[in-house]
């Protein structure tokens, strides 16, 4: 048995729950891609390794709680530049928490009271807040991040009180200081609440880190001018707003400003032809979606890769409405070896649809696929929505859909294997 002293941190979107039930499932996809390309770039600068992201979710590993807390600030700071000119609907407010232990490594992912605590800390966290406990407070270089107690907490099914501490607000000294909108007459317009103090760390990223880095930004930056994606469009949004000190040479360390935070999210996670055109399926209107799709069949045939290959046809299968063959395609794909299709498979059994759960759930005991292993557990706890309702013949004659004993089936799956 593997075992680590790391840093654990959780993050999910307020009130995502009720977002979904009042919004498109176009609109919650849309979401959670601006979710993870915002997000997902900054705990890698900062050092993470993201084990899950599920849904509004990330669980992520630091093997030093300082660069952790780092990344929760940066987070901060980048959702407060976001939020400035996205309408309501688009805003993202999320919730960071971190604790620091030893935890039981096993394949991509980790167990034990440290994982469970961060997961505890981050129920009590507010939007827009880096919460973590005495661990991480007692670990972390002090001289790096300011700290504020928050109070001693009874945690659900930790034993005693954890102390929680969270970064206060700044001013703070600003390095790279974002420069704000124009404000009416006699307003003095806010900055980000932690003043860039970490995004200013990034974007001084030196030796081969920063030459990386470097690389990725400006070949970010490109892309953003052209793509039509939603990430290409914030991009060059973005860079227009940006001051004069930001867009010379920190731009051209690739992370030095917001602007290329994000621009790299275009070139990791929106980059390629086919997953251009993958994206052109899912904004289109569904009646002219026909020519489109053929179109990202034909650069998705193209790929060499064949986890790859099948990991886009999952894709291409949801951005045109069909979840439920998207679990066929990303079963081939983690046979012929895709994390992302292993993540991909994890994420729909937190589906609206209870059908693509059940189906999902099915997969995964097939697959025993054990890092949705717990994602499985939670399923047969909870079910989901649309358990029990008959939405076809098949419903009907089976006595209706359940999510729930799907995921208990497929966890019989799980003992001997």
């Amino acid at each position: 048995m593997k075992t680590a002293n790391l840093a654990i941190v959780f993050t999910d979107i307020k009130g995502f729950t009720e977002r979904t039930s009042r919004q498109t499932h176009e609109e919650n996809q849309r979401l959670l891609r601006t979710h993870h390309e915002l997000l997902a770039p900054l705990f890698t600068a900062f050092g993470g390794r993201i084990l899950k992201s599920i849904g509004d979710a990330f669980l992520v590993t630091f093997e030093s709680p300082t660069q952790a807390v780092l990344s929760g600030v940066a987070i901060q700071d980048r959702l407060w530049e976001y939020n400035r000119t996205a309408p309501e609907s688009d805003q993202l407010h999320v919730r960071v928490a971190i604790n620091v232990g030893e935890v039981r490594i096993e394949a991509n992912d980790v167990f034990g009271e440290p994982v469970n605590i961060a997961s505890r800390v981050e129920g009590i966290a507010e939007p827009g807040e880096v919460f973590f406990t005495e661990a991480v407070y007692l670990s972390m270089n002090k001289a790096e991040v300011p700290s504020q107690e928050v109070g001693a907490y009874e945690l659900k099914g930790i034993p005693g009180k954890i102390r929680v501490f969270r970064v206060p607000k700044g001013p703070y000294r600003m390095e790279a200081p974002v420069m704000p909108l124009p404000a009416p007459a006699g307003v003095v317009p806010a900055g980000p609440p932690f003043a860039n103090l970490a995004l200013a760390r990034v974007s001084e990223a030196g030796g081969s880190a920063g030459a990386a880095l470097a690389a990725a930004g400006q070949r970010a930056a490109a892309l953003g001018e052209q793509a039509k994606s939603a990430g290409g469009q914030l991009l060059a949004g973005l860079r227009s707003r940006l001051p004069p000190a930001l867009t010379g040479p920190r731009l051209a360390l690739g992370l030095g400003g917001l602007a290329v935070v994000l621009g790299l999210a275009v070139v990791v996670f929106g980059g390629g032809p086919a997953r251009r055109a993958i994206s052109r399926v899912r904004d289109a209107d569904p009646a002219a979606r026909g020519p489109l799709v053929q179109e990202a069949r034909k650069l998705i045939e193209a790929e060499e890769h064949l986890g790859r290959r099948h990991y886009l046809f999952g894709q291409l299968d949801e951005a045109r409405g069909k979840p439920d063959d998207a679990v066929d395609s990303y079963v081939a794909a983690i046979k012929a070896g895709s994390p992302r299709a292993e993540d991909r498979l994890t994420d729909l059994l937190e589906h609206e649809e209870c059908r693509v759960r059940s189906l999902a759930a099915r997969a995964v005991g097939e697959l025993r696929l054990k890092s949705a292993r717990g994602e499985l557990e939670d399923l047969s706890k909870a079910g989901g929505p649309g358990d029990g309702e008959e939405s076809n013949l098949l419903d009907r004659v089976l006595g209706g859909c359940d999510s729930r004993k799907a995921a208990k089936s497929a966890l019989e799956r799980f003992k001997g294997g």
